[in-house]
């Protein structure tokens, strides 16, 4: 009874009080210490749980900043539940679930995180200061305690949710379902956990693709500590199957850290470029989205020197964004990785198909990141074209030459979308169409900018997945080069997985459908979510490690945004 009335004590002054010298929506209410002292004065362990309860108040009124809040409020609805007892010591000695803990947060690295960020280096001290002879006093109890707990939370945070928010860097990855409670989690999972790192591993995103880059995280790292090994000489010229080279050893050396050079190959003469070398490079090359054509020229050998610590951090922010992701995140799904410039589509844990895809222009067009749901496909698609196209592009066009339309199989419609006719000789037509009261589209057929088939998910970027009749461009190795949306190499092959549980809709039929003269949308059954992501580490189903050009700027952007935000 005594401890339900000092339970209640302490939860009517947090829910009715607010801390002192601070306002706003962000207050959090101080636990009332005073009144765990007063009801615990016969218990031996008070002086212990007095300075928790003053530690955990005294972080409360000063966390002012949100962030800081909001761990402190669960730091407090950690505490709370047990009265303030100290959490990781019995009898003044760390429990075996606090070391195997703290081991944890010094090797957070392995994990795509910063150990520093949970005092990862303060730890051997604090432990040894415990291990000592003698018990700990008070305030060297309480401070642990604390300090464990809240490094914990915020690692418990980070490792489910991401360090920050996909929102403070614009993009639109819903994640209101990420509702993690930190504090429950700790104090039911890891408090008493006999597998600390199998506990862990449930905090984690649930996805083979983020498994599958935490081993090469792992794998990179083990390469990143044994160094880099000796400098591959710059060659004097473009090095082409057969030609003379004096940094053979240096180069073996490092495609067979990479993985690109089997061990056991036999090598061609000293200082010639030749056998399995090339063919070691070529494997390089396409695992880094360049063409595998055995030629080291400046950007293979750039990305041949860049050190593996940059490939670690590449991986490191691929397994931040997939923990953006919706914890329900379940296929069927659509999943364009925009520096990979490909498309796959998931039934399950492997990709039912892939294809090239073509994304937004790095220089002004770029493609958005956002999660959306595919809801239809229409056959023989109009292309109604962009009022920023229309006034920026086609506009000059059409002042010099008014046979552009008819060339290109376009038209102009009024606001209702019906056809209308006009002299583009005439200025008053030409401003009609740069005030917007006509818009330009171009009519279905083989020449339409979409293709044959356009994949519609209503959103407000207006981005879609459509076919393209330029398919020479899926032949370039770096495909950013549409206004945003995204062209897909085999759009018939997609439809037909789209629409796979529509047995009226069978390839053949998707075939006649595309040589129609008319126009048709045919709704999905069950709306598919499609994820536009941005990885430039990517780990294929086989374990191939692939890495890709940061060419929106996005990791640099995150790892600003990282380095920056409040801890």
């Amino acid at each position: 009874m005594k401890h339900l009335l000092q339970y209640a004590a302490i939860l009517l002054v947090l829910l009715s009080g607010r801390s002192s010298g601070q306002s706003g929506k962000d207050d959090l209410p101080a636990p009332a210490c005073e009144t765990l002292i007063a009801a615990n004065l016969d218990d031996p362990a008070t002086a212990v749980r007095s300075e928790l309860c003053f530690l955990v108040r005294k972080a409360a009124q000063t966390a002012a900043r949100p962030v800081a809040a909001r761990l402190q409020n669960q730091t407090l609805k950690f505490y709370l539940p047990y009265e303030f007892q100290p959490a990781w010591t019995e009898n003044g000695r760390l429990t075996s679930q606090a070391r195997a803990l703290i081991q944890a947060l010094k090797d957070a690295d392995q994990r795509g995180l910063q150990p520093e960020d949970y005092a990862g280096p303060k730890w051997e001290a604090r432990v040894a200061m415990l291990d000592i002879a003698g018990p700990p006093s008070a305030d060297v109890l309480a401070e642990f305690d604390f300090a464990l707990t809240t490094a914990a939370l915020a690692y418990l945070s980070d490792l489910h949710n991401g360090r920050v928010s996909p929102a403070n860097l614009l993009f639109n990855l819903d994640s209101k379902n990420k509702q993690f409670d930190a504090a429950e989690f700790l104090r039911e999972r890891v408090l008493h956990a006999a597998d600390m790192n199998a506990v862990l591993e449930q905090v984690e995103p649930d996805f083979a693709g983020y498994r599958r880059t935490l081993k090469a995280l792992q794998d990179y790292l083990t390469l990143a500590a044994a160094g880099e090994g000796e400098p591959i000489p710059v060659p004097s010229h473009p090095l082409k199957s057969g030609d003379a080279y004096s940094g053979t050893s240096q180069l073996a050396e490092r495609l067979r850290c990479l993985g690109d050079l089997p061990p056991d190959a036999s090598l061609p003469s000293a200082n010639k470029y030749a056998g399995p070398l090339v063919d070691a490079v070529r494997r390089f090359q396409a695992r880094h989205g360049l063409e595998p054509d055995g030629i080291i020229g400046p950007v293979t050998l750039e990305q041949l020197t860049t050190p593996i610590s940059r490939r670690v951090t590449q991986l490191s922010l691929t397994l931040e964004r997939w923990r953006w992701l919706p914890d329900d995140l379940k296929p069927p799904l659509i999943v364009v990785n925009i520096p990979e410039f490909q498309l796959r589509a998931y039934e399950g844990h492997s990709a039912s198909l892939s294809m090239r895809a073509i994304v937004g222009n790095a220089e002004g067009h770029q493609t958005p990141i956002f999660a959306d749901k595919l809801e239809s496909v229409v056959f023989h698609p109009y292309w109604n074209v962009p009022e920023s196209i229309q006034k920026e592009e086609l506009l000059p066009i059409l002042t010099r030459d008014p046979s552009y339309l008819t060339k290109h199989q376009m038209e102009m419609v009024n606001r209702r979308g019906q056809p209308v006719t006009g002299d583009l000789r005439n200025p008053a037509v030409l401003e009609q169409l740069r005030s917007g009261n006509l818009s330009l589209r171009q009519r279905p057929g083989p020449a339409n900018s979409l293709g044959l088939l356009k994949f519609s998910f209503p959103n407000q970027y207006s981005i879609y997945i459509h076919g393209t009749p330029e398919k020479r461009l899926f032949s370039y190795f770096r495909r950013d080069l549409s206004h945003g949306c995204i062209r897909v190499e085999d759009p018939a092959v997609l439809a037909a997985w789209v629409l796979r549980d529509n047995p009226q809709w069978t390839p053949k039929r998707i075939a006649a459908a595309m040589r129609s003269k008319t126009s048709s949308q045919v709704k999905v059954p069950r709306p598919i979510p499609v994820f536009i992501v941005y990885g430039t580490a990517f780990v294929e189903e086989n374990g191939e490690v692939r890495f890709f050009a940061d060419i929106y700027g996005h990791d640099a952007a995150l790892e600003l945004a990282l380095a920056a935000r409040p801890r």
